[in-house]
């Protein structure tokens, strides 16, 4: 992911936060996130909380949460939207490789089990980050959330 960020020209600041970026949310919080800011800044630590979609443990219900996170990113800096976009890029790109040699029990792993819901996060982002940046990471993105509709379709795992 922070390749992704170097290749978009984003800062180093954006880099490291693209390395730290699910850290504070999967592994402890404010109390990891003061850790951030105390190691790499403030800039950093302001990235890595905007792509936080929760610090809440346990985490609150898939969609709202979801929802939550899609609204706050249409206001988020832009180095969180860079951020962000490079880690659903990476992400998307992964759970198109994984459907592709799994299936659809891919969709097991993960607390929300129906892949429309998945698209249909992927596709909410995509709007955001259209309006927000003009990255090629967008149509990237696009792409890869396309062919993943696709090759869910031809399954019919939907």
């Amino acid at each position: 992911m922070a390749g992704l960020v170097i290749d978009a020209d984003g800062t180093e600041d954006q880099a490291i936060a693209a390395l730290l970026h699910d850290a504070a949310e999967d592994q402890g919080g404010e109390a990891t996130l003061a850790e951030i800011r105390a190691k790499f800044g403030a800039e950093v630590a302001g990235i890595v909380a905007e792509c936080s979609d929760t610090f809440e443990t346990p985490k609150p219900a898939w969609r709202p949460r979801k929802e939550r996170y899609i609204a706050h990113l249409a206001e988020a800096s832009d180095g969180a939207v860079l951020v962000s976009l490079a880690d659903k890029l990476h992400n998307a790109r992964a759970l198109l490789r994984d459907f592709r040699t799994v299936g659809p029990a891919l969709w097991g792993r993960f607390s929300q089990h129906d892949p429309r819901q998945h698209l249909w996060y992927y596709r909410s982002l995509l709007a955001v980050y259209a309006d927000r940046t003009d990255d090629a990471m967008v149509g990237e993105l696009r792409d890869v959330i396309d062919t993943l509709d696709r090759e869910i379709a031809a399954v019919g795992t939907m």
